[in-house]
């Protein structure tokens, strides 16, 4: 029997429930801030994302789906959607459109990771990215809009967690004591580290093994050597969400797992998911679009969330997240009445309620059917109904029947 492929899995119902109600909290959260959808492909130049998220880090160099093309050229499945945006954002001179940019998208990435609870192979993010200001404002409201959909979504028990990485004037002079101080500590961390520590120190920060932990909590932290710039504009991040009540943890240490993050950094974190508790991430990247080559400033912020991630959690909190009751479990008794009950479910859909019709047979059967089903009432139909033009109304709940005029069933709450 052929099985869906390692790290990827189908998603059925009644979770395909769940995922919709998600995606369109989400879209519609999007839409009162103004952003647009944007959809990128999901294949890629490689140099796309070697030269976005970065040559050392563990996405290029051990998690990047590649292959090399009938032509040649090297091509990855996007691992993640920020370096597309901005490659669409050159490419089709959107900088030329007035006011800042503001793009959404959602859709699968694909990265060769060990799967575990809440992490695929093939996963989903929705994400956001503002494009065209260096604003502390902005970033506030990006993580604010983010926020407010995580409660429109009803989650519960999240934190937000808070850091600045500095910039290309300030991050070099604490690059440069962070590897003084790896020199005394590398060998007593994991092997990954032990690589990061001489390719990309930063990196470092981000690991998520448990034993290295209290060796990383003393190493130096960025917020100790960010240049004034950079202070200004943390502080003003921070004013600006107090302003908004919005809570949060500074975490110097947060640096995420991509090379293009500058200055603000954030994730959101929650406690259901385990040890890989990350529901989402973000942050400036002001020199992405330099390093895809724009000749043109593009400084930007935005976010990912993992989907699968965020609906397994919302799953364990609402377990009846995205179902949704049958209205009408529409029951014919015979031949003849059948065609009357197809109209009947014609015209109750299109007033929105949500109708099964059964095959003509016994009522016994569909009566039991519709329980299982959980409908919230049978429509009972034979010769009857059909010569009198009044139906039989079964409330599945209490089991009390009642006759109803075909126009009645329309208003039935």
């Amino acid at each position: 029997m052929i099985k869906a492929i390692r790290g990827t899995r189908d998603i059925l119902p009644p979770s395909t429930g769940a995922w919709n109600q998600v995606e369109q909290t989400a879209r519609e959260t999007f839409r009162v801030y103004n952003y647009q959808e944007i959809r990128t492909p999901l294949l890629e130049e490689t140099q796309l994302f070697v030269r976005g998220v970065g040559e050392e880090t563990d996405i290029v160099t051990k998690e990047m789906y590649t292959f090399q093309d009938r032509d040649g050229s090297s091509l990855s499945l996007r691992p993640e959607a920020t370096a597309s945006v901005i490659r669409a954002y050159i490419e089709h001179r959107l900088d030329q459109r007035p006011g800042i940019q503001k793009l959404y998208y959602i859709g699968p990435m694909f990265r060769r990771e060990r799967p575990q609870k809440g992490r695929y192979r093939q996963f989903f993010q929705i994400g956001a990215e503002a494009i065209g200001s260096e604003s502390p404002a902005v970033d506030a409201e990006v993580i604010e809009m983010v926020m407010e959909l995580l409660a429109r979504l009803r989650l519960e028990g999240q934190s937000l967690l808070l850091n600045s990485v500095g910039c290309r004037e300030c991050r070099p002079e604490y690059l440069k004591r962070l590897r003084e101080a790896l020199k005394q500590v590398a060998p007593k961390l994991c092997a990954d580290c032990q690589r990061r520590a001489v390719t990309n120190p930063l990196r470092v920060l981000d690991c998520k093994v448990e034993a290295d932990q209290p060796i990383i909590e003393r190493l130096p932290t960025i917020l100790d050597h960010l240049c004034e710039n950079c202070r200004e504009h943390f502080g003003a991040v921070r004013r600006h969400l107090q302003q908004r009540a919005i809570a949060y943890e500074i975490r110097p240490r947060l640096v995420r797992g991509l090379d293009y993050y500058t200055r603000t950094t954030f994730e959101v974190v929650h406690g259901a998911l385990g040890s890989q508790n990350s529901v989402l991430g973000g942050g400036r990247y002001d020199g992405l679009a330099e390093a895809l080559g724009s000749k043109t400033p593009a400084p930007g912020i935005g976010f990912s969330i993992g989907e699968d991630r965020l609906v397994y959690t919302l799953e364990q909190l609402h377990p009846s997240l995205g179902e949704h009751a049958v209205d009408f479990y529409i029951a014919a008794l015979d031949e003849p009445a059948f065609e009357r009950c197809a109209e009947i479910a014609r015209e109750l859909r299109r007033a929105g309620k949500v109708v099964e019709l059964a095959p003509p047979g016994r009522l016994k059967r569909s009566l039991e059917t519709a329980n299982k089903l959980g409908a919230r009432r049978a429509l009972i139909v034979g010769e009857t109904e059909t010569a009198e033009n009044r139906y039989t109304v079964k409330d599945m709940a209490t089991g009390e029947q009642k006759k109803v005029s075909r126009s009645d069933l329309f208003n039935l709450n």
